[in-house]
């Protein structure tokens, strides 16, 4: 897995942080929850993630992909090579799986998160004008 590629994608979503755990799983998490993990050395599965129950049976279904060792019941997915999705749709999907966390979180924590990510947006487009 393109580590840099992941990280950029994961900490440009709202509130996103990462942390090393488990010693060797760079863990992506919002409000203090997980939503993506990818092992930093060697391993069977090269990225885990959350998905809905819907996505859970059409990904676990596709060559590549399996149900997430010890967090298939929560319904996350583990990608066994990179190559078992396409960049772009492994861009939505991680999108996908910060929501659904962000869903689940408090409604205080979740509006706290919209801030901060309107600031960050807004930041940016200032960048871009200049």
């Amino acid at each position: 897995m393109d580590i840099e590629w992941l990280r950029s994608v994961c900490l440009s979503l709202p509130g996103a942080t990462e942390q090393i755990q488990w010693e060797i799983d760079l863990v992506f998490k919002v409000g203090g929850k997980m939503f993506a993990i990818a092992p930093l050395e060697p391993a069977r599965v090269c990225l885990t993630f959350k998905c809905s129950d819907e996505e859970f049976v059409e990904l676990t279904e596709r060559p590549g992909i399996i149900p997430a060792p010890y967090l298939a019941r929560a319904r996350w997915v583990a990608l066994e090579s990179e190559s078992a999705l396409p960049r772009r749709e492994l861009e939505e999907r991680l999108r996908q799986s910060h929501a659904l966390i962000v869903a689940k979180l408090p409604k205080k924590k979740q509006a706290a998160l919209l801030r901060a990510g309107a600031k960050k947006q807004k930041r940016r487009g200032r960048k871009r004008g200049k």
